[in-house]
């Protein structure tokens, strides 16, 4: 049994029970490998407001999983927005020792004005989904943060970028963007065809890959 653990984090609306993470953390523990799926505060079933669930904040969240368990060897597995709150974490913290990002977002900025554009914060809600009311706060931080691409080049650990090509969501660009600048060991695997939630069959080769990755760099030493 692999003496790390892997934490994943998921995206903008989602939690913990998202059905591709699910797959992906019993397969890392059929694998030996402990997996600690988390809901950001305001997600699913953690405390806080939805509100207040921005970039920063998930970035301090996952620095707290980070302080309960100190101690093993941990990574970090995110999806779309939890990828580029592993950027930002990765970055700063050298306890995270290798990072995967899956239909990773690296324009903040560009995402918030795409996706939301139209729709009135403090009203209206993300993608029209109940509970998910569009904050100022969060757009601020989006526009604030504009882009995780510079802190990407301080990511000096193993990284491992899998992205959909038919990602409507975020864009592969965004992948690419953050392949081409970030300045450590890296790995990236374009799946062809597959969604931004890595659906319609895609969610095995999704979960192999990562799952092989992370399984040899944890064997490795």
């Amino acid at each position: 049994k692999s003496d790390s653990l892997v934490i994943l984090g998921h995206g903008v609306t989602g939690n913990k029970d998202r059905p591709f993470l699910v797959t992906l953390s019993e397969a890392l523990a059929k694998s030996g490998i402990t997996a600690l799926r988390l809901s950001f505060s305001g997600n699913g079933g953690s405390e806080g407001r939805f509100e207040d669930s921005t970039i920063s904040n998930q970035v301090a969240d996952l620095r707290a999983a980070v302080d309960a368990f100190a101690g093993p060897k941990i990574g970090y597995v995110g999806h779309s927005m939890g990828a580029a709150v592993g950027v930002l974490a990765a970055s700063q913290d050298e306890r995270i020792r290798f990072l995967v990002s899956l239909a990773g977002m690296a324009h903040t900025a560009a995402f918030a004005e795409r996706e939301f554009a139209g729709i009135q914060p403090g009203g209206g809600l993300m993608w029209g989904k109940p509970g998910c009311p569009l904050s100022h706060a969060y757009l601020d931080d989006m526009k604030r943060i504009g882009s995780v691409a510079a802190d990407a080049s301080r990511v000096t650990v193993p990284w491992l970028l899998v992205h959909g090509s038919a990602d409507d969501v975020v864009p592969l660009q965004d992948a690419q963007d953050l392949f081409a600048i970030t300045g450590g060991a890296k790995q990236m695997e374009i799946l062809d065809g597959a969604d931004h939630i890595f659906s319609n069959g895609h969610t095995d080769s999704m979960v192999r890959i990562v799952v092989d990755w992370v399984r040899q760099l944890c064997t490795s030493g």
